[in-house]
């Protein structure tokens, strides 16, 4: 009984230190994809994984899809969990009116509150101007942290994705916070960003901006491409420190939850990439006979394992 317990609370524990803050281009999101029941249906499972959820190229002037979405995700949580997902999203960005899109953040208010958020305006340096977000969450082990999404042209994503650093000399001045991750798909591979091109990139040249995702790493889903456009990028060394290590990766839906491509296709040609924060500070826990271990201090947890104690002790 006693194993059963600590195996029961370590599980609980990997739960709750378990923050997502997740990236997906979803490829020409509009109402007609939003009305295909197994698109949805999919795109609904892939979300409710992320506590934060970056979505790019979304055209929805209206915000119908969007709400779409939402509600399906609240659905899914009322019968599954009790998160409750809002959105905040950026206005129609773009040079021409046929290529007009949106940054959505969906997110859980459960574990995450929205602070702030600022349209950058810079029409020399973007096509699509990031639209910036700060977030507080007692869950995890960084409090406050800027999130700066980037769906870069791909003919100038060598210029866009250097014009990143003045965002966030903007807006870490503007939030007096340096807790800034970058985000999306910047086409920083392949033809796109070479090299070569790494020289003319600040985000590349300075050792303040860890690259999470690495180089060789596929974020596309066909076999036709093998290339690592979507990235994650966050800036000094306390953000670093509460980042669960080797949590950066891409997240193949496909695989697993045994879809088969044209599915997956049906979303988008890329897949989420997604990363994951670690656990408010750690508090020293005994259970008699063992030795000490370490969770993560959230008042729902010490209620249970208080709980629990009265059982095993």
């Amino acid at each position: 009984m006693r194993w059963f317990c600590l195996i029961f609370i370590l599980s609980v524990c990997r739960a709750a230190e378990d923050f997502r803050i997740c990236s997906y281009n979803v490829q020409n999101f509009n109402m007609q994809k939003a009305s295909n029941y197994k698109l949805i249906h999919t795109l609904t499972r892939v979300v409710s994984r992320c506590d934060v959820c970056l979505l790019q190229h979304v055209v929805d002037v209206d915000g119908r899809a969007v709400n779409k979405l939402l509600a399906a995700l609240n659905r899914a949580a009322d019968r599954y969990d009790d998160f409750t997902y809002k959105s905040v999203s950026s206005q129609s960005l773009g040079n021409s009116p046929g290529d007009m899109q949106q940054y959505v953040f969906i997110y859980r208010t459960e574990m995450v509150n929205l602070t702030g958020q600022h349209q950058y305006s810079s029409k020399q340096s973007f096509v699509r101007e990031p639209f910036v977000v700060q977030f507080q969450s007692n869950r995890t082990a960084i409090k406050k942290f800027v999130l700066v999404p980037l769906h870069s042209e791909p003919s100038k994503a060598v210029h866009e994705i250097d014009r990143l650093y003045d965002v966030f000399q903007e807006v870490s001045k503007k939030w007096k916070n340096k807790n800034v991750m970058f985000l999306g798909d910047f086409h920083a591979s392949c033809a796109y960003v070479t090299r070569k091109d790494r020289k003319k990139i600040r985000l590349f040249k300075n050792s303040n901006f860890s690259w999470l995702i690495g180089d060789k790493v596929d974020t596309t889903v066909t076999d036709d491409t093998n290339c690592a456009y979507d990235r994650i990028v966050v800036h000094g060394e306390p953000f670093l420190k509460a980042i669960k290590p080797f949590s950066a990766q891409v997240y193949n839906f496909g695989k697993d939850l045994k879809l088969p491509q044209t599915r997956v296709l049906e979303v988008s040609d890329h897949f989420p990439i997604e990363v994951r924060l670690k656990g408010p500070a750690s508090t020293e826990v005994r259970v008699k006979g063992s030795a000490p271990f370490l969770i993560q201090a959230t008042p729902l947890l010490l209620l249970l394992l208080s709980v629990i104690g009265q059982f095993v002790l």
